[in-house]
Parts: structure tokens; C-alpha cells; sequence
């Protein structure tokens, strides 16, 4: 056995060639395990540089939340007269323009207000008309009155003059006088009936007299309660909340339905306190709603920031002044004006959840 060794070495020594060396398992596996946390510090030293760029790209330049809802400054419809509902011609979910007939309350009884208001201004009108046919009555009366009291003293003076020579009676003369302070009197009393009748008409004219002005008013008060029967939509939009039904009695201001004009809708995203830091009125706002995925994204401006947060307008406002208080992080609304050419596109509801990025460098 020992010649036969010498004699493999040998040949291996002529053939230039060295003699195969087992390796350690246990060396093997402690090179593979070193190779392996070299490769796992590698990987967290890259997540770290891409965390960073991330903090520094995204973090730093965009504030986003989710806490973000579609709202909109919808009609209440409400009746301005009492009355009965005698159409309803929409329903939820309908869509309607500005002008179009929501409801229809029976018009008899504006109708007979109307027809009593109009004949109340005809009469009013020539009620007026008579008080300056008065007035001119009492001008043409004290003319009269002027032409009595000057005959009858030139008849009291002659008679006076034919009582000094003895020519007449006391009592042809005491007649005379009396006439003469009767027309006097009447004088007196067209005057003052001129002065009434001219206080009625004076510094107007029968179109701008008070009585035809108050008549006239109620009249458009009763053309306006007539058309007022027929209520319409005050803007493009979507009726909701329908209570109107036909034959119910209204009452004015009882709530008949909604409109929302999701054509001019808007966001109302409520973000972390400390996310407002750099937040300001114009900045630009991207958004996405669950309603159409992320595909479709809207655009908007910030109009501006709320007054308060939340809690602080409550019914009952929080009260932190315990001894058991814990910090709540608060949220403030943040107003988000959206294009309306998107809504247009891609409408949205009043209430839908959306998801809002607001880009703090601009």
C-alpha cells in the first residue's frame, strides 16, 4: 500500500497536478451566511437611500388624505305661498336646468286674489281722478263764492248809503249786511273745502297718488303670489330628497325636496393638523374618488382653509379641562374648488369618499 501511494504521488508529481483537498462544511456555511448579511445590510442601505428620496421628493413637496368628501351648496325648495300641490312633475335622481317645473301649487285661490286686487286698483284710480274733479269743483266754487260776496257789498253799500238819508228801513239794511256776511262766510268755506281737496292731490298726479301707489302694490302682490304657485329649479342640477306629493297641503317654508348643481360641486378634505403648515389658498390639488378609481383624477385649487375644526363647532364642544386628557390629533377642513369641465366629464355625488394631494410647492 505504501508503494502504491508513492507511486500515485509520483505520477501526480509528473503530471503537474496536486492532489484533491476536502473542504470544511462548517467553514462553506459561514461564507455563505457572511455573503448573505452583506447582501441583506445592502438591500436595507437601499431601502434607507429610497426611503429617503421618497421623504425628501414626495413627503416633503405633497400632503395627501383620504379623510376627504364631495359637497355641494344645494336648494331647499320651499313653497313662498300656502296652498295644495297639484303636480309634481320630477322625482329623485332626476336631473333638471334652471327654470324647469318642480312643483305646482293650485292657483284658484291667487287667482281670486288677483281678480280682487285689480278691481281694488280700478277703484282706487278713480277714487284719485275724483279728488282732482273735487278740487277743481272747489276752485270753480270759490270763484262763484268771490262774485256773491262782491254783489252783496255792493248792495249793503247802497243800502247803507239810502239808510243815511233816510230813504230805507233798519230792516232793508240789517238784510243787506246779513247777506253780505253770509256770502263772506260761504267764501271762507269754499276756501277751506279747496284747501281739503288740494291736500289730497297735492304734489302728485293720479298715477303717484298714495291710494292708487298702495292698490298697485297689492295688485303685484297678488301677480306675484300667482306666480309663485309655479315653483322652479333656481340652477341646473339633481333633485333629491323628495317630499312633495299631489294633494298635500304646503305651507310656506315646508321643505318639498332638494336640488344639488353637482355641476358646482366641491371637496371638503380634512387633513392633520400638522400637514397645514404650508398649506395655502390657491395651491394646486389632485384627487381621485372611489367611485371611479384611480384612473380618473380630478383637479382643483385650495379656496381656503375652515374657521375651526370639527369638534370645536360640535353641539357640545369638547371640554379638555380633566384630569383624564389625551391628545387627539385634530383635522381642520380644507376647501378643494374642482374644474368644472371634469365634473362635467365624470359627475359627482354629494357625500362620495375621495382621496386628496395637495402640492405644497406651488
Amino acid at each position: 500500500m505504501t508503494d502504491v501511494a508513492v507511486a500515485d504521488g509520483n505520477v501526480s508529481a509528473f503530471l503537474g497536478t496536486e492532489p484533491e483537498t476536502k473542504v470544511d462544511p462548517a467553514a462553506r456555511r459561514g461564507q455563505l451566511r457572511k455573503r448573505l448579511f452583506m447582501g441583506f445590510g445592502a438591500l436595507l442601505l437601499v431601502g434607507a437611500a429610497a426611503g429617503g428620496f421618497r421623504y425628501y421628493e414626495i413627503a416633503q413637496r405633497y400632503v395627501s388624505t383620504d379623510d376627504a368628501y364631495v359637497d355641494a351648496d344645494s336648494a331647499q325648495i320651499t313653497p313662498q305661498i300656502n296652498g295644495t300641490i297639484l303636480e309634481v312633475p320630477v322625482t329623485d335622481t332626476t336631473r333638471v336646468t334652471r327654470g324647469q317645473v318642480l312643483v305646482r301649487i293650485d292657483p284658484s285661490d291667487s287667482q281670486l286674489a288677483l281678480a280682487q286686487a285689480e278691481a281694488n286698483y280700478g277703484e282706487a284710480v278713480r277714487h284719485v281722478r275724483q279728488y282732482f274733479a273735487n278740487a277743481g269743483e272747489a276752485e270753480a266754487q270759490i270763484a262763484a263764492r268771490e262774485s256773491d260776496v262782491t254783489r252783496a257789498k255792493l248792495d249793503y253799500d247802497r243800502r247803507l248809503a239810502l239808510q243815511q238819508q233816510n230813504a230805507i228801513s233798519a230792516e232793508q239794511l240789517s238784510t243787506a249786511r246779513n247777506a253780505y256776511e253770509t256770502a263772506e262766510a260761504d267764501l271762507v268755506a269754499a276756501r277751506q273745502t279747496l284747501a281739503s281737496q288740494q291736500a289730497l292731490i297735492h304734489g302728485t298726479d293720479v298715477d303717484h297718488n298714495p291710494e292708487v301707489l298702495a292698490a298697485r302694490a297689492a295688485l303685484d302682490t297678488a301677480k306675484l303670489d300667482l306666480a309663485r304657485t309655479v315653483i322652479r329649479a333656481p340652477f341646473d342640477g339633481v333633485v333629491a330628497q323628495k317630499a312633495a306629493q299631489i294633494g298635500q297641503r304646503v305651507d310656506v317654508g315646508q321643505t318639498l325636496m332638494s336640488v344639488v348643481p353637482i355641476k358646482s360641486a366641491y371637496v371638503d378634505a380634512n387633513f392633520k393638523e400638522g400637514q397645514l403648515t404650508r398649506v395655502r389658498a390657491g395651491q394646486p390639488v389632485t384627487l381621485t374618488s372611489d367611485l371611479y378609481g384611480s384612473k380618473v383624477v380630478f383637479h382643483g385649487r385650495v379656496q381656503g382653509l375652515g374657521g375651526g375644526t370639527g369638534s370645536a363647532f360640535a353641539v357640545i364642544p369638547a371640554q379638555n379641562a380633566t384630569g383624564n386628557w389625551i391628545k387627539v390629533v385634530q383635522r381642520l377642513p380644507v376647501r378643494v374648488a374642482l374644474d368644472p369641465a371634469e365634473l362635467a366629464i365624470h359627475p359627482l355625488r354629494v357625500g362620495l369618499s375621495m382621496t386628496a394631494t395637495i402640492d405644497l410647492t406651488k
